[in-house]
């Protein structure tokens, strides 16, 4: 199906830099907005649920590397610490 929008120049200025930052063609970042909808409608309400959805989207365990957590985050506060 193909969909023909008029846009605002502002907000296809302001899409079409965040589509650029992300390395996508508008008309991929636009389809990623509208494939999401759904979890801005149906957002986690708990911290199970949180889990479960950052687990469907591949955020937990996409960093094999890591694997002592704290450790990681400590390093990570290192520079910043007083």
């Amino acid at each position: 199906m193909t969909i023909t929008l008029s846009l605002q120049p502002e907000l296809e200025h302001a899409l079409s830099s965040e589509a650029s930052r992300l390395n996508l063609s508008l008309s991929e970042y636009i389809l990623r907005i509208l494939s999401k909808r759904q979890i801005l409608e149906n957002a986690p309400k708990t911290g199970a649920e949180l889990v479960a959805y950052w687990q469907s989207e591949g955020v937990i365990g996409s960093r094999p590397d890591i694997t002592d957590s704290q450790a990681y985050a400590r390093k990570l506060r290192q520079p910043y610490a007083r």
